[in-house]
């Protein structure tokens, strides 16, 4: 049987991946330790608007860095557990190229269209 390059994953993908997501884990890490430290030091500022509309921003950046760096610890646990690349809907092989853009990717790009299409 004759492996697809398009999908196929060599062993320098698949580190320079699990580089990548560790590298974006630590960013996601560091961005919501700073939001976190900004909240605190604009307490004594609440009542003022911008300071309200700066928490407003500040919470919907730290619930974006939440999920993202949930995808992306779930995929390092995908490739600890050997599932990494395999869709989560047909179980087919993600393509290489989806994933050296997305690499916390759970979907082929076939399954992400039918999710997206499906909200």
């Amino acid at each position: 049987m004759v492996e697809d390059p398009h999908t196929t994953l060599s062993v320098e993908d698949f580190a320079a991946l699990r580089e990548n997501l560790h590298e974006q884990r630590l960013f996601r890490q560091e961005q919501l330790q700073q939001l976190s430290d900004a909240a605190t030091t604009r307490l004594d500022a609440a009542l003022d608007r911008q300071a309200a509309a700066q928490t407003e921003v500040r919470v919907k950046l730290a619930a974006s860095a939440r999920m993202v760096l949930a995808d992306v610890e779930a995929a390092l646990d995908r490739m600890d557990e050997g599932r990494y690349g395999t869709c989560h809907l047909c179980r087919g092989p993600i393509a290489r190229e989806r994933l050296m853009i997305v690499p916390q990717a759970r979907y082929c790009a076939r399954c992400q269209q039918v999710r997206e299409a499906g909200r």
